[in-house]
């Protein structure tokens, strides 16, 4: 039992995993950004367009109703940030968790060195330097 919750916990906290879930859940809040303007703003306008007047309202009436619909439209915002913003703080939180218990990993040894006449990247290795043929001494 215990391997398969180490499974799991390997499965879920990959990336790619976490990625996608952060995804779906921003694409939802997203959704209701568009959803919100499209009710609220576009349709409304739409129909004042294509029936040439606001029905029956009357100015105030009408001034009233988009008055309305800006506040749900910004009230879907402020949640889609609040959303957005808690999200970044549990993937903070998680990416956290993750590095706890690890070790540094210790410096790789150098693979290449500087030619002294040329200042090109040559390998370690290397007695004569390929860009200038400068003879490198040790």
């Amino acid at each position: 039992m215990k391997k398969f919750f180490e499974e799991f916990k390997k499965f879920a906290l990959r990336g790619n995993v976490l990625d996608m879930a952060v995804g779906v859940i921003i694409g939802g809040a997203f959704t209701g950004i568009v959803t919100a303007l499209t009710q609220n703003f576009i349709n409304p306008l739409l129909n004042v367009v294509m029936t040439g007047s606001a029905g029956n309202l009357g100015d105030t009436e009408m001034a009233w109703t988009f008055g309305g619909a800006a506040s749900a439209f910004l009230t879907t915002v402020v949640n889609f940030f609040i959303t957005a913003f808690v999200l970044f703080l549990l993937i903070k939180g998680m990416n956290k968790l993750a590095t706890i218990n690890k070790k540094p990993e210790a410096p790789k040894a150098p693979t290449t060195k500087k030619c002294p006449y040329c200042l090109s990247d040559i390998d370690i290795k290397a007695t004569r330097c390929p860009h200038c043929t400068s003879e490198i001494k040790e």
